[in-house]
């Protein structure tokens, strides 16, 4: 394996962080609307992304996919925020990724536990 370095955590660990930001996004948004700065501190609090800057490139994919909507807004601490809602498909691709997660995760678990697939 590249980049396993002991007492390191390499590329490895940010390919798997990117990779459940985009769904972890989409859960958050299936719960309510959010602004950007919002939703890049929820994932930088939780460590699911380096910087805040990382979550504005990530948030344009998914509007171009589809998956999310957005709605300007004003705001009373500032210029207007633009918010972000899940939109039916974001709804499909949050379950289908969900579903496959549930997958992935069970047989990693099960591998890294008993060292048998």
């Amino acid at each position: 394996m590249y980049n396993m370095v002991p007492g390191e955590q390499g590329n490895w660990v940010a390919q798997l962080r990117r990779g459940a930001a985009e769904a972890c996004v989409l859960s958050l948004l299936g719960v309510q609307e959010r602004y950007g700065f919002e939703l890049a501190r929820a994932l930088t609090d939780n460590g699911l992304v380096a910087s805040e800057g990382t979550i504005y490139p990530l948030l344009t994919r998914l509007r171009q996919q589809g998956f999310v909507e957005t709605t300007w807004r004003e705001s009373t601490e500032g210029p207007p925020r633009r918010y972000y809602r899940l939109t039916a498909d974001g709804q499909i691709a949050l379950a289908s990724f969900a579903d496959q997660w549930k997958l992935f995760r069970n047989a990693v678990d099960r591998i890294l536990q008993s060292g048998q697939p």
